[in-house]
């Protein structure tokens, strides 16, 4: 059985931002259980010139939503980007999850060749929907969760790899 379009999106965003909820949850107990503010984690990142927590969640959303949507041909929902605490950045995980809810696999199975163009720093970039969801789409996402993981551990919080992945 080949993989779909859909099959290689919708649900692995989904999954990811699940296990990324997940992180956050888990990260904010033991912050509460641990008296440490949780604005400090919402605003830590790994160096200087990196987005903080939010900004990772927030990218991480971007990328799914916009992946999804570009290949479907349909425009993704706009979130300003204004989260300040975790019950934000979870609802903004939960908004992007509604999202996926209301894409029809049809529209998303079979486009393979639908171009795709982005705009980079350097001018656009060019693609089909394969090419930008394998090469460009899931490696952003994924970067995004994972750097979100690494600046909870950073500040302590108690999760590990079996966090990131999730039930398997």
């Amino acid at each position: 059985m080949a993989l779909s379009m859909y099959d290689l999106s919708v649900p692995v965003f989904s999954r990811g931002l699940g296990q990324l909820t997940h992180l956050l949850e888990k990260s904010l107990a033991h912050a509460r259980a641990n008296d440490i503010d949780p604005a400090t984690l919402v605003d830590a990142r790994l160096a200087p010139d990196m987005l903080t927590l939010a900004g990772q969640i927030q990218r991480a959303s971007d990328a799914s939503k916009l992946g999804v949507a570009r290949i479907a041909g349909i425009t993704a929902p706009s979130f300003p980007d204004e989260e300040k605490t975790y019950d934000d950045l979870l609802a903004r995980i939960a908004k992007t999850q509604d999202f996926f809810a209301t894409v029809d696999r049809a529209l998303v199975d079979g486009q393979e060749e639908r171009p795709v163009t982005i705009k980079t720093r350097e001018g656009e970039a060019h693609f089909t929907a394969q090419r930008y969801l394998l090469q460009f789409a899931l490696p952003n996402f994924f970067f995004h969760v994972t750097t979100a993981y690494d600046v909870l551990r950073h500040k302590g919080m108690p999760i590990g790899k079996m966090d990131y992945l999730g039930k398997l």
